[in-house]
């Protein structure tokens, strides 16, 4: 079991409230992508950071936003690592992050990811979505209605889908599961 000393729990916090450049609503730490701030000496620190997917655009701005936090709460070298093992996932995704991707209009992620093997059924070839639309649909953020449609794979990001509620009619994004 890793040790975090005090220093490190501060420095976590701090560069955790960075908000995200691409979703300003939340925090790096509620989105889930710092892991860890170590501490080489009172002004050396290494933070490792992983992003939501690989080449994604937005690591070079929390690296920066990080460095600047960090460089103003004290602590003159500042390293932001990119980590890609364990690899980020939408479950790393904070319960108050997915409570704020609602109240912004986004439909968080689903949870629940399932581990160990996947049952396999042949047949007509059909999108993975479909199964678990039907068992865990994607809610609308603005009523709640479970009645929605995608329109598109793909919204402002990589990250997100595009989708309309067919109860209120309106489009909203979709934080897709990874």
């Amino acid at each position: 079991m890793v040790t975090t000393t005090p220093l490190e729990a501060e420095l976590l916090e701090v560069a955790g409230a960075v908000p995200d450049p691409e979703l300003p609503v939340l925090t790096l730490q509620e989105l889930g992508v710092l892991r860890a701030v170590h501490v080489h000496s009172p002004d050396s620190v290494e933070v490792e950071l992983t992003p939501t997917y690989t080449g994604c655009p937005a690591v070079e701005a929390m690296s920066q936003d990080i460095e600047r936090v960090l460089h103003e709460h004290g602590v003159r070298d500042v390293t932001v690592r990119t980590v890609l093992a364990p690899a980020w996932s939408t479950d790393d995704i904070t319960d108050e992050g997915r409570r704020k991707l609602r109240e912004f209009g986004i439909a968080p992620p689903r949870t629940g990811r399932t581990s160990g093997p996947i049952a396999l059924e042949l047949g007509p070839p059909r999108l993975l979505t479909e199964d678990r639309e039907a068992a865990d649909p994607v809610r609308c953020p603005h009523c709640g209605s479970a009645d929605t449609e995608l329109l598109s794979r793909f919204s402002s990001t990589a990250c997100k889908a595009l989708r309309r509620c067919l109860s209120c009619r309106e489009p909203f994004d979709h934080f897709k599961e990874l």
